[in-house]
């Protein structure tokens, strides 16, 4: 047979051909502000290949990106992987001192970043020595003096297009060289990067597109509420061009009426993302009297959703809600339900596409046995399944080959995936994820703090969001220990409630007792005079 690599760039190569005239959509709060066909944009996306290589970046090399679901940060998406190169996509919302570690630890020779995102640049660069070029997107800049005194060059996208573009050999390496690195934060308490490989990429595409997966046609419309900078999109940025769909990019702002206007304008069918985003578009739409009549499915991901909040959104939104279940280490996808109701159909997770294997095991990571109907600990292998973090010097897996997610889970006789918790304390929060021990070691250098606990309590809207419990020494300000927070972890880490209680649980071990915590205070039945919001 031919050989024939497994590389990312054969998706858009494979769109521009046979799908040229299909547009990719670009919108700013709802409006839409570009179009650009597949062919058009293989060919941006190819000339700015050549513009990387002409700055000298070379096989391997990471390119980082800090910027939101747009045309520009698509184009580099393919321009970076087409030739190589690595890239690192970057979460815009992670603290200054988060961001220098992952960029320093990749050592980025290079930082793509909206126009939006400059004033954090401006703070980050200093930190990251290894930054040899920073290239503004999404809107003109014209202050290029604003990473003074750092040597690395500012450029404009198309100020580096018209500079150095230049026709690029794509795919010209083994399929097994990496392609992207993402880092999942929340799984310890330091960041772990994820790397993905090209071969890894164009395996999970594959199973995205299966009919009982995501299943992307020609006829759809997809919206991509998923950030890119989140586990490339889901895979979405591969799968929509391979199968020829229009892809519509909403850009940074995702509240309500923004998106109605957008899904309406453009005939959005299907529409994937995290439970919160859509919550938003609920509660406009039913505000509004609106409907989205083209809209057939809403994929989610992140929190497991309660019943009542799909039914609520199938009800007003007119659209299956499709359930999924994933981690960055999974590139991300790890099960899936299928793409229509189907009789009898209990709300889950979904089962795995072909191409992703589960087990539950015992604490000692004993596979159990049945595996249908039994609580145990999650462990997964696959094409597309991490087996080592970054710079690590050991694989993550166990002896059988499997990695451990840290959930807890059950598969039912039909297969399907319920998460039904977490073998450690993490919190998930908007579909990302809150590490409570970073929390707890902040508040806990406060004088009069005693104890202190992070857990998660469920909410609607978010999923999950971490309430601080403390004992104290006399009476404190709890406005104090949340002004100790600010700055030092990001913004939606921040606890919405702070409990203070005489005496903290302890364990047996003299460990605090967080499951007597979850107990008392994780079920919204907090006495008033107990929090201060």
């Amino acid at each position: 047979m031919q050989p024939y690599g497994l590389t990312v760039d054969k998706f858009l190569d494979h769109a521009a051909k046979w799908f040229a005239d299909r547009q990719v959509v670009e919108a700013d709060a709802g409006r839409v502000c570009g179009r650009v066909s597949y062919a058009a944009l293989r060919e941006r996306s190819n000339l700015m290949s050549g513009a990387l290589t002409a700055l000298g970046l070379k096989l391997g090399d990471r390119v980082g990106t800090l910027a939101w679901n747009t045309r520009h940060h698509l184009e580099f998406y393919y321009a970076a992987m087409g030739v190589g190169l690595v890239c690192h996509t970057l979460n815009p919302r992670l603290t200054v001192a988060h961001l220098a570690t992952m960029i320093n630890e990749a050592e980025n020779r290079m930082l793509v970043v909206a126009a939006d995102l400059m004033p954090i640049v401006a703070e980050l660069a200093p930190l990251c020595p290894t930054l040899e070029h920073v290239v503004v997107i999404d809107a003109p800049w014209t202050d290029m003096a604003d990473l003074a005194p750092h040597p690395a060059r500012l450029w404009t996208f198309d100020a580096l297009l018209a500079a150095h573009g230049a026709p690029a050999a794509w795919g010209a390496f083994d399929e097994n060289v990496p392609a992207g690195l993402c880092y999942t934060s929340g799984t310890t308490g330091a960041p772990k990067g994820v790397v993905y490989t090209h071969r890894s990429n164009y395996l999970h595409t594959l199973r995205a597109m299966q009919a009982d997966a995501v299943a992307l046609t020609a006829e759809d419309v997809l919206l991509l509420g998923v950030p890119m900078f989140h586990a490339n999109g889901w895979g979405l940025p591969f799968a929509a061009p391979a199968a020829g769909t229009r892809l519509v990019l909403p850009g940074r702002h995702m509240d309500g009426a923004s998106l109605a206007r957008l899904m309406r304008d453009e005939g959005v069918t299907v529409a994937v993302g995290v439970q919160t985003i859509w919550l938003g578009l609920v509660d406009h739409l039913e505000a509004t009297g609106g409907t989205l009549p083209a809209l057939q499915r809403v994929l989610i991901g992140g929190s497991s959703c309660p019943d009542a909040l799909i039914r609520r959104m199938e009800e007003r939104l007119g659209a299956y809600v499709q359930t999924s279940w994933g981690m960055t280490e999974l590139s991300p996808i790890g099960t899936i339900a299928p793409p229509s109701a189907m009789p009898g159909q209990r709300r889950a997770s979904g089962r795995p596409p072909m191409g992703v294997d589960l087990k539950l095991t015992d604490a000692e990571g004993n596979t159990l046995v049945p595996q249908r109907d039994i609580l145990g600990h999650l462990k997964v292998r696959g094409s597309s399944v991490l087996d080592r973090y970054f710079r690590a010097d050991a694989d993550a897996l166990d002896a059988e080959g499997y990695f451990d997610t840290g959930d807890l889970a059950m598969i039912d006789a039909d297969g399907n995936l319920t998460i039904c918790g977490r073998a450690k304390d993490l919190i998930k929060s908007g579909g990302e994820w809150i590490n409570p021990t970073e929390i707890e070691a902040i508040v806990g250098t406060h004088p009069s703090v005693r104890h202190v606990a992070v857990i998660g309590r469920p909410d609607v809207k978010w999923g999950e969001r971490p309430v601080l419990i403390v004992e104290t020494q006399g009476t404190q300000d709890p406005g104090a220990l949340i002004r100790l927070l600010r700055g030092k972890v990001a913004d939606w880490w921040i606890p919405d409630q702070v409990v203070e209680v005489a005496t903290m649980p302890l364990a047996a071990s003299g460990k605090i007792d967080k499951n007597r915590l979850r107990a008392d205070y994780a079920d919204g039945k907090i006495a008033a005079d107990r929090v201060a919001r």
